[in-house]
């Protein structure tokens, strides 16, 4: 099948010039590229055919034969008419970077190596604060941009110009047999522009230190090791390149009562073995300042565990809360006045001839035990 005349399939006429051939084929790749029409098999054809098109009428020696001899001029030679898959690809590294940008991409990097840094500032609060959420004035050190030269780096009254070495592109490609390696630019550091005129309040950095004063909302909920962001607070870019975020770690501060884990809280509440042994009413604490009673059977054990619904901690950006856990700590007198020892010892002399149940399971298998041994 005969080939398409190149200007056709690119849609421009033969006084073209190169900027214009240049911008329909961005658009037709754009349009036809396999990545956003995978599967296509038309589009992928299409593709291929702007992109040979666009390989001979991109270089003045190619273009030139193109039109005095036609396809005709490649035919054999190792050319077009070997479709894409054979084209040097040199001819095609600023389109690519174009077409990538805009999903993020080759061109974009460029872009983004002149972003920021991103800064890192510790905030510890207490339980209570992150309970009811709280705002933080941060204050911090960092790199803005120059007022005098706006960020350009240049002195009043002038202007970065295009590095000559790399032709603004901030990166250089040099042939290594086979391969084509492209590395940033030596001279331009990768900006794709120099600076003859520096700035004279940056030195041409385009960046001063300023010290920097933030009001952060910090919200309820948050636990030891939350990351909030506050975009474009970091340190300024380079080169009219954006802001970094400034981020910040929260820690949270131990508690005398209440110790954390995720959403639920916990603590224990001593009592004395008589309040275990009989029961009793108690008012305990929870997080929001307020009170909770609690009823404690006769007959508590040590470690038993109750739990208040809702009384925990908030989640985080939720509207639901955690629970409050008590564990039961029962207190075992160390000392003992006259009185208390002559009321134990009946206590015990009534228990020894109706001994607890479980006690007395333990040693009888206890017994059973050694005389097995």
């Amino acid at each position: 099948m005969a080939k398409r005349d190149c200007y056709d399939v690119l849609g421009v006429p033969r006084s073209a010039s190169k900027d214009d051939i240049k911008k329909a084929y961005r658009k037709l790749a754009l349009k036809y590229h396999p990545d956003k029409t995978k599967g296509d098999k038309n589009s992928e054809e299409k593709f291929k055919e702007a992109s040979e098109a666009y390989h001979i009428l991109s270089d003045e020696k190619r273009k030139a034969n193109y039109d005095q001899f036609g396809h005709a001029a490649f035919e054999g030679a190792g050319g077009g008419s070997q479709g894409f898959g054979g084209f040097d690809t040199s001819s095609f590294s600023d389109i690519f970077e174009d077409f990538f940008s805009d999903f993020g991409g080759v061109s974009s990097s460029r872009r983004s190596s002149n972003r920021g840094n991103d800064l890192r500032y510790d905030v510890s609060i207490d339980l209570e604060e992150a309970y009811k959420g709280i705002q933080k004035n941060v204050k911090y050190t960092t790199y803005k941009a120059c007022s005098s030269c706006s960020g350009s780096g240049a002195a009043k009254g002038s202007k970065p110009v295009r590095c000559d070495y790399c032709s603004g592109r901030g990166k250089v490609r040099t042939n290594q047999g086979f391969f084509t390696v492209q590395q940033t630019c030596p001279q331009c550091s990768g900006y794709g522009e120099m600076i003859n005129d520096p700035c004279n309040k940056c030195s041409g950095n385009g960046k001063v230190q300023s010290n920097e004063n933030v009001t952060v909302k910090i919200p309820k909920g948050v636990d030891d090791g939350t990351r909030i962001r506050v975009s474009g607070k970091g340190e300024a870019g380079s080169k009219g390149g954006s802001s970094g975020d400034l981020y910040l770690f929260i820690s949270i501060d131990n508690h005398d009562i209440f110790k954390r884990a995720e959403e639920n809280l916990y603590y224990e509440l001593p009592i004395s073995f008589t309040d275990a042994a009989l029961g009793t009413s108690v008012e305990v604490p929870s997080i929001d300042g307020g009170k909770s009673k609690i009823k404690i059977p006769a007959g508590t054990q040590h470690g038993k565990q109750f739990r208040l619904r809702g009384k925990g901690m908030p989640v985080l950006r939720g509207s639901a809360f955690g629970d409050l856990y008590i564990r039961i700590n029962t207190q075992v007198p160390t000392s003992l006045t006259k009185k208390q020892k002559e009321i134990l010892e009946e206590f015990n002399e009534i228990e020894s001839n109706k001994p607890d149940p479980v006690i007395k399971s333990f040693f009888e298998k206890a017994k059973k035990f050694w005389r097995n041994s």
